[in-house]
């Protein structure tokens, strides 16, 4: 095999690994909350998720709102840790 051979499958490799890093790196930053952003809202929506804070890389704290309950839910490890019913807030006007 030539040089330009074995440089060609280097800057294939160089570049294939390249796009596997900014995927990587993007699926980091915007993480599942995108796919979120993409469906369309229904009104007659029972369950929602208020807000999703990750505390380490294992556990996540999730506060959901059902009709007019509120809980926080603390999930890791693939399974519900703990959870604390709270009182919900009313809803705005616009929401």
């Amino acid at each position: 095999m030539a040089f330009g051979d074995f440089a060609r499958a280097f800057f294939a490799l160089v570049l294939t690994l390249g796009l596997i890093g900014v995927a990587a790196y993007a699926a980091r930053r915007f993480g599942p909350e995108w796919l979120v952003r993409l469906q369309r809202p229904r009104a007659d929506r029972r369950l929602t998720i208020v807000e999703s804070l990750p505390l380490d890389p294992v556990r996540r704290l999730v506060l959901v709102r059902h009709d007019s309950t509120e809980r926080l839910l603390l999930l890791g490890e693939g399974r519900l840790i703990a959870e604390i019913p709270t009182p919900a807030r009313p809803r705005e006007p616009g929401a």
